[in-house]
């Protein structure tokens, strides 16, 4: 059998892109044998809105590779009772051993695990979009908070239309990740002009700048240096062995537990800003 193809222009190349972003391609497909059930489309406004009983956190790496998912777990880890929510595709899930009781996949279509008093959720199958990602479940009881960790690239996901991109959208604050680096700080500096200076929290594998060489202090773009004059900057210290194994089963650093825990405080106090000041 012959199959009859055609160019495909520039073009219409674009438009497919532009579709894609914008999730309109998203309709139901076919679910294979075996595969957890999902939502055959994307998650819209509505009665297909999230609507969590417990406070919500998300937590953006600015750069791949930032350490996003380890301060994730350690807010949810000080904050406990609590829950990672890990949005990104299973082959870049960073929590694949951070579970010490591993307890299945929801009919939703999350893997579920607990280590202590923190539940950890994880994608179980890929999704094309944030759009098509399904509604998280209803959290264990006890929870007070769930930590999202956003893991998409922020561009993509800000244009999804979807439960997640809502959620980030209305949080009041929003946990930035970075790094140290010249790199680090472009990309930290681009997002925090799009979260504007009131809501994010900036936090930064590395010292403190006061510390940092002449090519990091002159890398600072204006959004960042308010950022640190303004104190909410957190510097996260780099642990070599969790650089080296990843996330697994045994306890965090202690020093990243505390540098969650001054994220912690700068949230609360950007919450209630008049208990901070009396």
């Amino acid at each position: 059998m012959t199959i009859a193809t055609r160019a495909v222009g520039v073009d219409e190349l674009r438009r497919a892109w532009n579709a894609v972003q914008e999730g309109q391609f998203l309709e139901p497909r076919p679910m294979d044998p075996g595969a957890a059930p999902r939502p055959t489309g994307p998650v819209v406004a509505g009665d297909r809105t999230w609507r969590p009983r417990e406070s919500v956190l998300p937590v953006v790496g600015c750069l791949p590779q930032a350490g996003a998912t380890s301060l994730a777990l350690a807010i949810a880890t000080h904050g406990s009772p609590a829950r990672v929510i890990e949005c990104s595709s299973p082959t870049a899930s960073g929590l694949v051993g951070a579970a010490t009781a591993e307890l299945g996949t929801t009919s939703s279509g999350w893997t579920v695990g607990r280590r202590g008093a923190v539940h950890l959720a994880r994608l179980s199958a890929h999704h094309l979009s944030a759009g098509e990602l399904p509604l998280p479940d209803e959290a264990a009881a006890g929870t007070v908070l769930s930590v999202l960790d956003v893991g998409w690239k922020l561009g993509q996901m800000l244009a999804s239309h979807g439960w997640l991109s809502a959620t980030v959208d209305a949080a009041p604050q929003v946990v930035l990740v970075g790094t140290a680096t010249v790199p680090g700080l472009r990309r930290l500096e681009t997002t925090l002009t799009l979260f504007g200076p009131s809501r994010p929290v900036v936090a930064v594998r590395g010292p403190d700048p006061r510390r940092w060489p002449r090519e990091l202090t002159s890398a600072m773009g204006p959004a960042t240096r308010s950022q640190h004059r303004t104190g909410r900057w957190v510097a996260v210290p780099h642990d070599k062995r969790l650089a080296v194994r990843g996330i697994d089963s045994a306890p965090l650093p202690p020093a990243l537990v505390t540098a969650a825990r001054d994220v912690l405080r700068h949230v609360s106090a950007a919450a209630h800003p008049q208990e901070e000041r009396s």
